[in-house]
């Protein structure tokens, strides 16, 4: 049996959209995303080729200071940014986030993993 995935309890922009805070729980599981990454790991058919799974988006292009202009839920499984760059054709789903979660409980359960 796997895990379940949860649905967040808190999306909110930090730093005038420059990181993403989720909380995952309401007991306080809550993972900081810099923006420029989440940016930077697009899956949309843009930044990705969707036969090979190859890059297609150049880091260089995407702005250092690019941040998330808005944050909008998609159904109950993922979320859509907009970005400061003009870019907001993908979407995160949660199991994806969840699984790159960088706070320090879940990075060193990877670790041990």
């Amino acid at each position: 049996m796997t895990a379940k995935i949860p649905v967040p309890y808190l999306i909110r922009r930090v730093d005038d959209g420059r990181q993403i805070e989720i909380q995952w729980d309401e007991h306080g599981h809550a993972a900081l995303f810099s923006g420029r990454a989440l940016r930077l790991a697009c899956q949309c058919a843009g930044c990705v080729e969707e036969m090979t799974r190859r890059p297609m988006l150049d880091p260089a292009s995407v702005p250092s200071d690019v941040r998330a202009l808005t944050v909008k839920l998609v159904g109950a499984y993922a979320v859509h940014f907009e970005w400061s760059d003009g870019h907001g054709t993908g979407i995160y789903p949660w199991e994806r986030l969840y699984a790159d979660c960088p706070c320090p409980e879940c990075t060193t359960a990877r670790s041990t993993t």
